[in-house]
């Protein structure tokens, strides 16, 4: 509760005795309340007060509830904007939805106990935004220690340094193309983690292969196979926080205080993706991808069918490619024996139903498909990739299915020019 005893929220209304009335109902709670009779006024605390949620009337002359949020959320993102309004306001409430991006409306005459709670609500999505903040910082800090480390290795500086500033690059060109889409928000963080566990060569993207075919032969409709992509894609993002020894280290080798570490990465997982709405469903199949079919696993130790679908397709897809890289055992195994682990552990670890669908998952995923390998100067628009394209130095590039086009052709000469070296880049096959 100290996030909310710690709150500042904003009044705005040009009728005084609402302003009061609100007042008076939030001052047992030691809010710092400021307010205000103007959007104008409003706007001038704002840029001298940090304000966690703002509380606004719908009609006021000069400047209406709609537009003071609107630039509220131009102006401070982070606050939390509420709306009171009159049922015949209905229409404009829906319009000033979607232009200020308002939390939640509140219709008058209000209900003294639900504005409390709303406002409580709010506040609690700040808080978590703040939190969230404070774990990107954190993993930040940690990065940019990884960074300095490889710095004192004197042969790997120049390349990386150059690496680092080509993918920057190429992450601005996708950003800008798909800037309006949240599926940028899941590329930059799958990016991210290819960065930091570059050693691991496209180990998302064969996790995603997998769990995308197996969640299509469940027959699952497109949007719960899309979630379970984008799970797939970032199931690694809780591991941002560990440090590198137990990132490294195959999960059965560990003691037990690391093993008390390790599992509380799914869940760190989740909580870095709560902010993003879409992104919610995916979050819950990250935080349950170490829940064993036979009860035993963690964090909730649950059974068979009470463990989602898309989390039991997850840890097939996830385990299967871990098992190759030593992740899971004190040794690597092949994918011949990696297969065989998942079937002996049917029933156990694995639901057996996905189990028998395997092979034919792994068979679709390795049929070899018509391409063909060219250098940048071959490339022409329209070409699409038939493999992922990695650096020199292992960072992924573009993903598999991209389209090219000249900025993007231009920008992988530029890339090879950079490096001294030409890349090798596959692509379909008519």
């Amino acid at each position: 509760m100290n996030e909310a005893t710690a709150a500042t929220i904003l009044i705005v209304d040009d009728e005084v005795n609402v302003l009061k009335a609100i007042m008076r109902l939030l001052h047992p709670l030691h809010y710092r309340i400021l307010m205000a009779t103007s959007g104008q006024d409003a706007l001038d605390i704002l840029r001298n007060n940090e304000v966690d949620l703002v509380i606004s009337d719908m009609r006021m002359p000069h400047m209406d509830g709609a537009t003071l949020l609107s630039h509220i959320h131009h102006g401070w993102p982070e606050t939390v904007s509420l709306l009171l309004t009159g049922h015949a306001d209905l229409g404009q409430t829906i319009a000033a939805i979607n232009l200020g991006h308002i939390y939640r409306y509140i219709a008058k005459p209000w209900d003294d106990n639900e504005l409390l709670s709303i406002v409580q609500q709010g506040l609690e999505k700040r808080a978590l935004k703040r939190e969230n903040a404070r774990l990107l910082q954190v993993t930040a800090a940690q990065n940019l220690q990884l960074v300095e480390a490889n710095h004192q290795l004197e042969d790997k500086v120049a390349q990386r340094t150059a690496e680092l500033e080509q993918l920057v690059s190429f992450l601005e060109i996708t950003q800008q193309e798909v800037k309006t889409s949240f599926r940028n928000t899941v590329q930059v963080l799958a990016n991210v983690l290819d960065m930091r566990f570059s050693d691991w060569g496209g180990h998302s993207q064969r996790v995603c292969s997998i769990a995308e075919r197996l969640a299509s032969a469940s027959g699952l409709t497109p949007e719960l196979i899309e979630d379970i992509a984008f799970a797939a894609r970032l199931h690694d993002i809780g591991k941002l926080a560990l440090p590198e020894s137990l990132n490294t280290k195959a999960m059965l080798s560990m003691n037990r205080a690391e093993l008390n570490e390790f599992i509380e990465h799914p869940a760190l997982g989740q909580m870095v993706l709560l902010p993003i709405e879409e992104l919610t469903r995916a979050g819950l199949l990250i935080r349950h991808q170490h829940e064993n079919y036979d009860g035993t696993g963690f964090p909730h130790r649950s059974h068979g069918e009470a463990i989602a679908l898309g989390a039991r397709i997850l840890a097939i897809a996830v385990d299967y490619d871990e098992l190759q890289m030593g992740l899971i055992l004190p040794h690597a195994l092949s994918a011949e024996q990696a297969e065989l682990f998942i079937r002996e552990n049917a029933g156990k670890r694995y639901d057996p139903g996905l189990v028998s669908l395997l092979p034919d998952v792994i068979d679709s995923v390795t049929r070899k498909i018509h391409e063909k390998a060219l250098h940048s100067t071959q490339l022409k628009p329209g070409m699409v990739l038939s493999r992922d394209l990695y650096s020199l130095g292992k960072f992924l590039l573009l993903t598999r299915g991209r389209q090219l086009d000249n900025a993007l052709i231009e920008h992988l000469r530029h890339f090879e020019r950079t490096e001294g070296k030409n890349l090798t880049i596959y692509i379909l096959q008519p």
